[in-house]
């Protein structure tokens, strides 16, 4: 048996210096993300990735080395709908067990690279983040500078989108995909009443980061920002809808990052910064400030929250009924009220199949944005529409004896004018009703 030992020694080597070559990551599949502002790129690879990158001009590259890494995809064939990448190609790799990726852009870029582990129902990923290097700092919002009768604006926040799908339900169904259609329905009521206007945070399918979607609502000197999820657990029982809110404790942690970050202060403050020139010598005036805002903001979609779930309540099961607080990115902004809305569980069969329907879909829409048009017209912004009817438009409880003609004539105006503040459609009315007496 001695005589057989150096052979065994010697295909136990091979074994181990043809290890790297067996043990080579794979390249399963290239994703192009596009949206109005960035570009996502996502390499599906069947393990970790080890990577490198450098940037290169005239014209301008983005070269990405993968190690250990085998070069079997057709880039030719990856769907490219970015403006920003003109081409995606290899090039020659700095050693063989290498690949080299060039992507060739339209402009310069601020990159971030970064990998993800596996997540369903994606494996290990690279992820190559580009966005417009040109981009104009946001824009402080002054609220003196505004114009009167303006319109109420709402930001609807569609989650999740591109690579990221949310949760995903037993059939199938991606939350990115529902939620997006019912914000869109939302945005659509919204933007079809009076004096109201909305803005999708995320108009197609494509990831916008947490962050960045308070900050699109700032730019857009939201009044409110609705984010919409479908909720998801590990079994299949739970159901019902669900509104959320930001939770002190989370709330007083941004504070303090918003307070020390001081290029920020302008964008929060609005008309307050032009009285404080100096946010940085008025620390506690500043913080004041922040301090009523934050109030203002956790009130507001308190209360706001508390009206939704009264008009979700008439059209599904809930399964919270007063608002939940929690440490949630999206609802981080002191300065706009901010509220998430769980439409259902996509994990629950029966849910899902809702949520795939589109007339609930259609009447979820419609629930929340009866929660918002109560509230704003209970407590409309300073200088929108709606706060100059509400001071112009008188209100009157009706008592026994009294009809819409004897208070047309008590009030001179006609009652045909009645009916239309109070879309009635006849002339009845019953004690205790409370009607808008236009002027």
């Amino acid at each position: 048996m001695a005589l057989y030992r150096p052979t065994i020694w010697l295909s136990l080597l091979t074994l181990m210096f043809c290890a790297p070559l067996w043990a080579q990551n794979e390249m399963e599949g290239v994703r192009i993300w596009p949206s109005p502002t960035n570009t996502r790129v996502v390499f599906d690879l069947a393990e970790a990735p080890e990577y490198s990158y450098f940037t290169l001009r005239n014209p301008t590259r983005l070269v990405i080395d993968l190690a250990n890494t085998r070069q079997q995809l057709d880039l030719n064939q990856i769907q490219n709908d970015s403006d920003l990448i003109s081409r995606l190609r290899y090039s020659t790799p700095k050693d063989k067990q290498s690949v080299r990726i060039v992507l060739e852009l339209n402009q310069a870029a601020d990159t971030q690279i970064f990998s993800l582990p596996p997540t369903a129902p994606y494996g290990d990923r690279l992820v190559i983040d580009l966005g417009q290097h040109d981009q104009s700092p946001p824009q402080i919002v002054k609220q003196q500078a505004q114009a009167t009768n303006r319109d109420i604006i709402v930001a609807v926040d569609a989650g999740h989108g591109g690579e990221d799908p949310g949760s995903i339900g037993r059939a199938g169904s991606y939350e990115k995909n529902v939620v997006l259609s019912i914000a869109k329905m939302l945005a659509k009521r919204i933007d079809d009443t009076p004096g109201m206007k909305s803005v999708l945070i995320r108009t197609g399918d494509y990831y916008v980061d947490l962050n960045r979607r308070t900050e699109l609502a700032r730019r857009s000197k939201a009044d409110l920002l609705v984010s919409v999820h479908a909720d998801a657990y590990t079994t299949p029982q739970p159901s019902g809808a669900s509104v959320w809110v930001l939770s002190m404790r989370r709330a007083n942690s941004e504070l303090g990052r918003w307070l020390e970050n001081t290029e920020k202060h302008s964008q929060l403050l609005g008309g307050a910064a032009e009285v404080i020139q100096d946010t940085s010598s008025e620390r506690y005036l500043t913080q004041a400030l922040l301090d009523m805002s934050m109030d203002h903001s956790l009130s507001t979609s308190y209360e706001l929250s508390r009206d939704i779930l009264k008009e979700m309540g008439q059209i599904t099961k809930l399964h919270k009924k007063t608002p939940q607080a929690a440490s949630l990115a999206v609802l981080t902004s002191p300065d706009i009220p901010s509220i998430l809305v769980e439409t259902g569980f996509i994990s629950n069969p029966r849910e899902e199949k809702n949520l795939n329907w589109a007339t609930f879909r259609q009447n979820m829409a419609d629930a929340i944005f009866g929660g918002i048009q109560k509230h704003f017209k209970r407590r409309p912004p300073d200088g929108t529409l709606w706060a100059k009817l509400k001071r112009e438009n008188r209100t009157h409880k009706v008592s026994r004896g009294e009809s819409l003609s004897l208070l047309a004539q008590r009030y001179n105006v006609p009652v045909s004018r009645i009916k239309a503040a109070n879309n009635l459609e006849s002339d009845m009315v019953r004690i205790g009703q409370v009607l808008t007496i236009p002027n």
